[in-house]
């Protein structure tokens, strides 16, 4: 059998990156039957197409789960991260979506995402030190 060794790879190439996330995904379609999964990505561009901000996400096993919304420091404020989110929502309900869920830490967005009705149903405190990461839901069906 070949030796295997492990390596600490902290600019991962992200073939490398894809072909872990895809490993996990195939594993949990197989144990879930549930294949569908769509990517869920809305990006906030000025005129010219200068990228602004964002949310990334995506759709599994009837859920939205939103892993990144982040807007410029001078579109903040004007209803964008609002938008952004209502616009994913309103895509994962078009495909089927019961639930949307993501975590922020308490110095973050958590009083933003609790205006748009999520709730909290987890915490862990500590994260990092002296903060705490929280976890979000919001029913859409």
């Amino acid at each position: 059998m070949e030796t295997l060794r492990v390596e600490f790879e902290p600019l991962i190439d992200e073939r490398v990156r894809q072909f872990i996330i895809n490993g996990i995904d195939y594993y949990s379609i197989a144990a879930t039957g549930l294949p569908n999964y769509l990517p869920i990505n809305f990006v906030l561009r000025a005129d010219r197409g200068d990228v602004l901000g964002g949310l990334l996400g995506q759709l599994w096993g009837s859920w939205l789960q939103v892993t990144h919304l982040w807007i410029t420091e001078g579109a903040r404020g004007a209803g964008y991260g609002t938008r952004l989110v209502s616009d994913a929502e309103g895509y994962a309900r078009s495909h089927g979506a019961i639930g949307a869920t993501v975590e922020t830490h308490s110095f973050q967005a958590r009083p933003f995402y609790e205006r748009l009705g999520y709730e909290v149903f987890a915490r862990l405190d500590g994260y990092p030190p002296g903060h705490v990461r929280f976890y979000l839901r919001k029913a859409l069906a």
